[in-house]
């Protein structure tokens, strides 16, 4: 079976938005459209020779990637700000076991919560083996206040 060069742009094309399944990124998605428009300009006689298809891939292919890609990612990936704030209200006013004391002043110890031990902070010194109440979370780091 001969294959001409519309074919193999469009097989190209395909491969590479099913790639973009596979490895997470949203990068290569925009390469596989790029593939196609350069199947669809070749089938059109737009692009006959290899420097003219090339030349369509490489520019449809960055235009799409730095033009489309901030907002095709949402599609993919989703709003990390929201799916972030869900996981804050997973733990705020959750109650977590002190592993060792917390300082207070804003100094580090540690909590457990669900079986796993967390850093956490508290303006008020709070020993360990008592109960804190969980206010808010910054990255890895829980601020917690005492159960009243």
């Amino acid at each position: 079976m001969d294959l001409d060069a519309k074919t193999i742009w469009l097989i190209a094309g395909v491969i590479l938005v099913l790639a973009e399944f596979v490895a997470p990124g949203v990068i290569i998605v925009f390469f596989g459209v790029g593939a196609i428009l350069t199947a669809i300009t070749t089938w059109a006689g737009l692009t006959t020779g290899i420097g003219s298809q090339t030349a369509v891939f490489a520019v449809s292919s960055l235009i799409f990637l730095f033009g489309l890609r901030r907002y095709v990612k949402k599609w993919f990936v989703g709003d990390s700000e929201a799916l972030a704030a869900e996981c804050d209200d997973d733990f705020t006013g959750r109650e977590a076991r002190v592993i060792t004391e917390l300082p207070g002043q804003g100094a580090d110890g540690m909590v457990e919560i669900k079986g796993a031990n967390w850093k956490a902070r508290s303006e008020v010194p709070i020993p360990a083996g008592a109960i804190a109440v969980i206010e808010r979370r910054e990255g890895l780091t829980f601020h917690v206040r005492p159960r009243t």
